[in-house]
């Protein structure tokens, strides 16, 4: 293989079989092809082409019962044990309210789909994965010892495409822009931002002012926005659990966000990775790829909310966490404590 060429399904196979060790991600991007590709080539022997239309999906995940729902980022991996339920379905927005699983759902985005069985001695694990049209993976659905093993293969027996190839053809993403970087009117930036009633508006503001999000954070002044000292993450957790704070925790991608809501019970860190096991939420976390953690105040008809947030390098939000509140109560004065107490930049510097 060239930096030209792309390994055959059977190249991606065999290099599979030589590094079954690896993650998949590490896998697919050893061989610098996406993560669909990696499972496309195993179409015919451990996957299934299905239907990728999300609401499809939807209609029939409260079928299967309790089952691992996941989703990530290149920085973050969000895993929730439940039920989908609580479904609102739309023609582009999709929405689970449940208790346990809550995703935001951008169907346009959701381009492939696949039906993956693993076997490992006398283990089978069954799984749906889905990923956008580049190939990058979206949302996966892992079955566990009590799902409903029937529902699950009805759904891929209905679902499943007559294209059965092993072959992936990766389409760009045209990344969207965000706005500027530099060269806005902060006072302007600081008058929309002190109007606002409404976090949801927040969007909309920074589309009007053509604002970069990061940009936005990093320019709008310490009574909106202040930045959190280099490795707060773990000081963030290890808070989070000795107040047993209920808190919501968002990760998402292109086609969706996964949000956790309730306290944090056991972090567990592993090289680079810190780690939330708890019994119905797992977050893995790349705290080495956070370069900079900002404290955001947003005002609301209820009061300000406060959040933290996360960004890579490239500016990309890689985690958000707000504390639990329902829309027209004010937000806990536990979790304002909690985060006005996070050590910042100028702190650390100082110490």
């Amino acid at each position: 293989m060239t930096d030209k060429t792309m390994p055959t399904p059977a190249e991606i196979r065999a290099y599979r079989a030589e590094n079954s060790k690896l993650r998949e991600r590490d896998i697919a991007a050893n061989l610098g092809i996406s993560e669909a590709a990696l499972v496309a080539a195993e179409v015919g022997l451990t996957a299934i082409r299905i239907d990728a239309d999300p609401n499809k999906m939807l209609a029939r995940a409260p079928e299967f019962g309790t089952v691992m729902a996941l989703s990530r980022n290149e920085s973050a991996v969000h895993e929730k044990i439940g039920v989908y339920e609580a479904i609102q379905i739309g023609e582009k927005t999709s929405l689970t309210l449940g208790e346990n699983i809550d995703l935001r759902i951008f169907n346009w985005v959701w381009a492939h789909a696949f039906a993956v069985t693993k076997t490992d001695g006398e283990n089978v694990r069954r799984s749906l994965q889905y990923f956008d049209k580049a190939g990058e993976a979206i949302h996966k659905i892992h079955l566990r010892p009590e799902s409903n093993l029937e529902a699950y293969e009805a759904f891929v027996a209905d679902h499943k495409l007559e294209d059965q190839s092993q072959e992936f053809v990766a389409e760009a993403f045209t990344k969207l822009a965000t706005g500027r970087t530099e060269g806005f009117d902060v006072a302007e930036l600081r008058d929309s931002w002190s109007k606002m009633t409404d976090t949801h508006e927040f969007f909309m503001m920074l589309k009007k002012l053509d604002i970069d999000r990061r940009a936005a954070v990093q320019h709008v002044g310490e009574d909106f926005a202040w930045k959190l000292a280099d490795g707060v993450a773990a000081e963030f957790f290890a808070k989070s659990v000795e107040t047993q704070m209920n808190l919501m925790c968002f990760v998402n991608n292109r086609g969706i966000v996964q949000i956790h809501t309730g306290p944090i019970h056991n972090v567990a860190p592993m090289g680079p990775w810190l780690n939330i096991m708890d019994p119905t939420f797992h977050l893995h976390l790349r705290a080495d790829h956070i370069a900079e953690a900002w404290a955001v105040r947003k005002p609301t008809k209820d009061g300000h909310v406060t959040s933290v947030e996360c960004y890579d390098k490239d500016g990309e939000m890689v985690i958000q966490f707000f504390g639990k509140r329902k829309e027209g109560n004010t937000e806990m004065a536990e979790w304002r404590t909690l985060v006005e107490g996070l050590p910042t930049t100028n702190a650390a510097e100082a110490a």
